[in-house]
């Protein structure tokens, strides 16, 4: 369980700034205005501008009209309370299971948290504003969709591997499809066993297609899901001779020590790279910076996304809602913007490991599947 909930010291409108620091907490408060769920990669991040930070130097809050956010991880207790008097609901442990929760949030269906959460269905209209993601809308993309994907940052995806020998640090897109495929057991005279995240993960269902299965493949053969609940970026789940995708942002977040977990430094474990020649960051901890060349590749890089409904954020219709509007405008008090000063969100986000999206322009994607 990975547990990094930080707890701010002053709320003001807008953006907090000031030589202020924080402590860690365990809380997850219910919120006083807008809510977040969704990806382990983004959460971080997240929790860092909206609970309060000084990472960059100076001290951000990100607030609505003076109205705290509630941002809550991907993975901790089963179920969560989101906004005052709200109905517990299963936690949404990812991802897909994010954005799943913000389309029940807007259509009133009942909620199911899904994979090993037992947590029994529930209504929970109005009880999510925001679904962090870090995979794009893919297939269900349309002009006319009723979601939103908001760019937030740029990420990359790599592996994570415990043990194994030199070769292992470069393995190819071919050699991973096949270690995925159960083909290649063994590599350099070393038994190599693939492992996957949980079900709904965006690393996960971002990483099989970019190593050459068919685009949409969320399944390996080689990897068995029976009762898989394995959490993402966490190095920590990884015996001897295995092998997990793994987000670039999330291991320099935490090898940089800004998150309050830190998994790489865990026996053994190490970043590996499957594009030749190129490492995913540069640097030692716990000063690693990302690599701009390999966040760039268009296999292994990534644009992640904040995701809203669309009709909340366009002036003018009736569902409109300024505050959630300025929440995702690209503005120097919004939880999208990159900008550089150390008084911006963005630069919160480069110390976690992030670098600016390839594109500021959103998409539509249809709000049921």
């Amino acid at each position: 369980m990975k547990i990094k909930k930080i707890v701010a010291l002053s709320t003001v409108a807008g953006l907090a700034l000031a030589g202020l620091a924080f402590t860690p907490a365990n809380a997850e408060p219910v919120a006083n205005s807008y809510v977040l769920v969704g990806s382990d990669t983004l959460q971080d991040s997240t929790n860092a501008l909206t609970n309060g930070t000084n990472a960059s130097g100076s001290f951000l809050r990100v607030t609505s009209g003076g109205a705290t956010l509630g941002n809550f991880d991907a993975f901790g207790g089963a179920a969560i309370q989101t906004k005052p008097n709200g109905p517990y609901f299963g936690r949404p442990a990812g991802s897909g299971a994010g954005v799943n929760a913000l389309r029940a949030s807007i259509t009133g269906n009942p909620y199911s948290a899904g994979g090993t959460n037992t947590t029994p269905a529930k209504v929970i209209t109005g009880q999510v504003d925001i679904a962090r993601s870090s995979s794009g809308p893919g297939a269900n993309a349309n002009a006319a969709g009723q979601l939103l994907y908001v760019p937030y940052a740029r990420d990359a995806v790599a592996y994570a591997y415990k043990g194994g020998t030199a070769a292992w640090a470069t393995l190819t897109p071919v050699q991973l499809k096949q270690v995925f495929d159960g083909t290649l057991t063994t590599i350099d005279g070393a038994a190599i066993k693939p492992r996957l995240p949980q079900a709904g993960s965006g690393t996960r269902n971002f990483f099989l297609p970019a190593i050459g299965y068919a685009s949409g493949t969320t399944v390996a053969p080689g990897v068995s899901d029976v009762g898989n609940a394995t959490a993402e970026n966490d190095a920590t789940v990884l015996a001897e001779g295995e092998i997990i995708p793994f987000s670039v942002a999330s291991w320099v977040a935490q090898a940089n020590g800004v998150t309050g977990f830190n998994s790489t430094t865990a026996t053994g474990v190490q970043l590996g790279s499957p594009i030749a020649g190129t490492t995913p960051f540069t640097g030692t901890a716990p000063a690693l910076v990302p690599s701009a060349t390999y966040y760039a590749n268009t296999t292994f890089g990534r644009d992640t996304y904040l995701v809203v409904e669309q009709s909340r954020v366009v002036s003018g219709g009736a569902k409109y809602d300024a505050g959630l509007a300025a929440l995702v405008s690209g503005t120097a008090s919004s939880l999208n913007n990159f900008g550089s000063a150390a008084s911006t969100p963005g630069a919160v986000k480069k110390k976690f490991g992030f670098l600016a999206p390839s594109t500021t322009t959103a998409q539509r994607a249809y709000l049921n599947l």
